[in-house]
């Protein structure tokens, strides 16, 4: 409605706000309020999450390989490999890592695979296995991946656990063996 005086317009008030606004919840209400809302968002993300399997990705003998990460105790420079003299082909030295001399594995030779020596090896991976810890000498450290555990198929040969989609062989260093195990 509106009116008109001394060049005004006039509008009517605006209609009341509606009377019935619902009081706050009691704290105990608000509480399981609050939870419900975290059970809903909880299953939402456990229903959604891919199972993965994390690994340390790298490459020797151009071909790529894992290791899973709880296996994984340093990763470091190849410089710092020392040889040892009359060492079986697959044994290409010594590395000390945080404080423990770790004999370094040459899983070309092993594999067999190809190359050999020590020029193209960039980096050592430094895993645990049970009570021994050993090196497993890599071209290049790709990092940390999740494999989809959904995507992995086990292996039927060699010393691996499981094979992705994109061919990265997941190593199982109890079947690869500890050095031990070849006579070192």
């Amino acid at each position: 409605m509106t009116a008109t005086g001394q060049g005004r317009e006039l509008r009517a008030a605006p209609a009341e706000p509606p009377d019935a606004l619902e009081p706050a919840p009691t704290p105990e209400a608000r509480r399981r309020i609050l939870e419900e809302r975290a059970r809903e968002i909880a299953f939402a993300r456990e229903t959604t999450a891919v199972a993965t399997l994390p690994v340390v990705a790298f490459s020797v003998g151009g071909e790529r390989y894992g290791v899973e990460v709880e296996d994984v105790f340093q990763i470091l420079d190849a410089q710092v490999l020392s040889p040892l003299p009359a060492a079986p082909p697959w044994l290409l030295g010594a590395a000390v890592a945080r404080a423990r001399v770790v004999p370094v594995l040459d899983l070309r030779q092993l594999l067999g695979l190809e190359g050999a020596g020590l020029n193209d090896l960039a980096k050592i991976l430094v895993v645990e296995h049970g009570d021994e810890a050993f090196g497993l000498a890599a071209e290049a450290v790709e990092g940390q991946v999740e494999l989809p555990r959904d995507g992995l198929s086990s292996a039927a040969e060699g010393p691996f656990s499981w094979i992705a989609q994109d061919r990265l062989a997941v190593l199982d260093l109890g079947k690869l063996g500890a050095p031990a195990a070849h006579g070192g």
